[in-house]
């Protein structure tokens, strides 16, 4: 597999229980909608199809490590607006959410020309302020030399061992399952470079 590096000073994950907590931190893992959306970022001509063809076609696995999460406070609101004395207004909240704090994610391709066009280009985790940017040397990896990266990883697979992730934005909204699985030491004591 061809493996590409990406990191940045914070990356911003969006939990899928944001709307019904009061607090919650970001996940530590990618969900399936999360890579399919930077896949679609990498290489646009998969929407030539729009984004019917739901399935991840280039990212065959991925891994994500980072040295800290910070809490960070956002207003949020509501979607529903109350009405009164014909004044339209909406209420507002703080929502407690978390940031990675140096995150490093490495993509693995099939093939060195998808890794090389990936390497070319930034990412994003989620937000489009949150950039990572890739180190432009493409890595040539064993499975097993992948498997020693440390990091999360959700393996996207339904059974007894998954649990669900969110709603998947490019599929009709519907449930995304995976299983965690953790690497090494995920989070991270160096300063990334």
């Amino acid at each position: 597999m061809h493996v590409v590096k990406y990191s940045g000073p914070f990356g911003f994950i969006k939990p899928w229980t944001a709307v019904r907590d009061g607090e919650t931190f970001s996940q530590q893992f990618l969900t399936p909608s999360i890579i399919k959306g930077i896949e679609l970022k990498l290489f646009p001509e998969l929407l030539d199809g729009g984004i019917s063809d739901n399935n991840i076609q280039k990212i065959i696995r991925h891994r994500l490590s980072y040295n800290a999460i910070s809490s960070q406070q956002e207003q949020i609101h509501p979607k529903a607006f109350t009405v009164k004395r014909n004044i339209a207004s909406r209420s507002k909240s703080i929502l407690k959410r978390g940031v990675l704090i140096n995150p490093i994610l490495h993509l693995a391709f099939e093939n060195s020309s998808d890794a090389k066009k990936a390497s070319e280009q930034h990412i994003c985790l989620c937000r489009n302020e949150d950039i990572l940017l890739p180190n432009k040397d493409v890595q040539e990896l064993s499975e097993n030399e992948f498997n020693m990266i440390d990091g999360f990883e959700l393996i996207f697979a339904v059974g007894n061992d998954s649990f669900m992730v969110g709603f998947n934005r490019f599929n009709n909204a519907e449930p995304m399952y995976g299983k965690i699985e953790i690497h090494g030491n995920p989070t991270r004591n160096e300063i990334v470079e």
